[in-house]
């Protein structure tokens, strides 16, 4: 059975972006980033807002040549990223640059959630305002949060005040440069 999972990278105070938009910080370094490909082979489909997916398309065009080094991250993860669809939550956007991806306007959590309990791979949802609605509306099944060791002071929450989520513990790792991840299953 296909889950509705949020998937976000974080600073330890809470935030996806600092108070100038910026997130170098949250940079994966190898073990990370190897880590995330292995969590993002499971997904079918990601449900974007606006800026992640402006973010995201950059892996697109990314190489995806086999340079022979099979610890090449990048490239692993650029071919994840095109073999998934994508759709694309904006009222802004005009059109979309990438293969496999459509433009909705507005998320139907409904539509959503019949369209997950269809699916036969996890569905992935990012960017803070859309995982928002979808938290929210109850639809989310998992949150996977990786906390990097940095205080930012402020920017955009990974997670929405004005909510409360019961939640149960799946998984747990620290990695050596001193980012976390911990795996939740809504309780419902």
């Amino acid at each position: 059975m296909a889950r509705l999972r949020m998937t976000t990278i974080a600073s330890l105070d809470g935030y996806v972006n600092d108070a100038s938009g910026g997130f170098a910080w949250a940079a994966p370094d190898a073990e990370v980033h190897a880590f995330v490909n292995d969590l993002e082979r499971d997904v079918g489909t990601y449900l974007c807002g606006r800026s992640l997916y402006e973010t995201m398309v950059y892996w697109e065009t990314a190489p995806t040549d086999d340079t022979g080094d099979p610890d090449d991250i990048g490239h692993d993860y650029a071919r994840i990223w095109e073999a998934a669809d994508k759709v694309v939550y904006s009222r802004t956007l005009d059109a979309v640059s990438s293969e496999r991806t459509t433009l909705e306007r507005d998320l139907d959590p409904a539509a959503v959630a019949r369209f997950v309990a269809a699916a036969d791979r996890d569905v992935s949802i990012g960017g803070p305002t859309l995982a928002a609605e979808a938290l929210r509306a109850g639809i989310v099944d998992e949150l996977q949060l990786l906390t990097v060791p940095v205080v930012v002071g402020g920017g955009t929450r990974a997670l929405p005040d004005g909510i409360r989520l019961d939640l149960e513990l799946l998984d747990e790792r620290r990695f050596a440069g001193g980012t976390t991840y911990v795996r939740y299953a809504v309780r419902r």
